[in-house]
């Protein structure tokens, strides 16, 4: 019988690090063919091998010179070698050795003989295995080749690292891809169902408006003209969100010189502000080159907010501009219900909301600031928010100058 294999202090611990690398029985691959044929060579042994090791078995993930994929754990000398050494294990005659003269692979096929294993640690200090070399005659190894041996597995563990992160990288985009596809569907469906809505609400006021002329009623006609103006805004809108949503990429390419407090004064004909909130824009105009619409619905929703949680009878929202270097710098403030401290990187986060209730007794979807630092990052800048209960809150933004 051979001498039961050691088990690692931490081997609970060593099996998940070694799962998390999904690599056991998966097929042979190129590049750790290679390192393990350089082994063999550089060694001047007849096989070589990559052995991973979970509970039970030992497993090849590359062998040259044997033909076998596996054997059981407690046969594995590369078990002897992540347990007692961090270096490298070296067994000049097997026959003569008391944990393996009784050993299976030792005894019989292949008749092990030598063995030499540099154990393969990860970056968290847990054993996944080992590069290996065995031959079938006593042996011994020069200090070039024991050398070139463990540079030789610190390449099989990059190999195995670099391995991983394609993997994750992999199922990352593969996800990425199945939520974009999704919110483009989502897009497009919400534009076309908006759009048909407006475009019915933009038509009969229309006719309404051509009723009223006769009629001598300047307020009326005041008001419908008011809905007509902000159906077609919001109409362009939803025309441009549609053609983002199909074409992402226009989101940098479509660069436009505008007027800044023209932009913002068309964002705010389009929420309901009260008469209790004035809106300051910056005292002076400004001229920017930038994606218009990002910048439109960046500002939506910023504004939106501020006016949504305003619980003052004399509510203020101040917007201030200014340049610097190669980025356009917002700043957007009120005297608002605030923000805790705590949930001050929390707002950003996709689908989070605060159980607090706005001026209409609503709460949000945590969808908007989600959206917001999306858009802001989307034209290379950044975003953040300072904030105090009771007082107000501050969103400070940049987005990089089209140059």
């Amino acid at each position: 019988m051979s001498t039961p294999f050691p088990i690692p202090a931490n081997e609970n611990e060593r099996l998940e690090a070694l799962a998390s690398y999904h690599i056991l029985d998966t097929l042979p691959e190129v590049d750790f063919e290679e390192l393990t044929l350089l082994a063999s060579q550089i060694c001047q042994t007849p096989v070589a091998l990559i052995s991973l090791l979970d509970d039970k078995r030992q497993w090849f993930k590359s062998i040259i010179g044997a033909d076998v994929r596996e054997t059981p754990k407690e046969q594995a000398f590369c078990a002897h070698t992540i347990v007692e050494t961090e270096d490298i294990m070296i067994v000049s005659d097997a026959r003569r050795d008391a944990r393996f003269a009784a050993n299976p692979l030792v005894t019989g096929d292949p008749n092990i003989v030598f063995y030499a294993g540099v154990p393969l640690i990860n970056h968290n200090g847990y054993a996944l295995g080992s590069l290996c070399v065995i031959d079938v005659e006593p042996k011994s190894l020069t200090t070039e080749q024991i050398k070139s041996l463990k540079i030789l597995a610190r390449q099989v563990l990059t190999q195995i690292e670099l391995r991983k992160k394609v993997t994750e990288l992999e199922a990352s985009n593969t996800k990425l891809l199945e939520t974009n596809t999704f919110i483009q569907k989502f897009a497009t469906t919400a534009a076309h169902d908006i759009k048909n809505p407006l475009s019915s609400i933009l038509l009969t006021s229309q006719a309404l408006q051509m009723r009223l002329n006769n009629t001598g009623d300047h307020k009326s006609r005041s008001l419908v003209g008011l809905t007509i103006s902000a159906s077609k805004r919001l109409l362009t809108l939803v025309d441009e969100m549609l053609n983002y949503s199909n074409e992402p990429a226009l989101l940098l390419s479509d660069q436009r010189c505008l007027q800044l407090n023209k932009l913002l004064k068309s964002v705010v004909e389009l929420i309901d502000v009260p008469h209790s909130i004035k809106v300051n824009f910056p005292k002076v105009e400004h001229t920017l080159v930038c994606s218009s619409v990002a910048l439109e619905q960046i500002f939506l929703n910023l504004l939106t907010n501020a006016v949504r949680y305003n619980n003052k009878q004399q509510g203020v929202i101040n917007i201030q501009f200014r340049e610097e270097g190669d980025y356009y710098n917002f700043k957007i403030s009120d005297n608002g219900i605030g923000i805790a401290e705590k949930n001050l990187q929390k707002i950003f986060e996709k689908a989070v909301t605060l159980d607090t209730l706005d001026r209409f007794n609503k709460k949000g979807n945590g969808l908007g600031l989600h959206t917001v630092k999306l858009l802001v990052e989307k034209l290379q800048g950044n975003i953040h928010a300072e904030s105090r209960i009771d007082e107000g809150t501050v969103f400070v933004f940049s987005v990089k100058k089209n140059l």
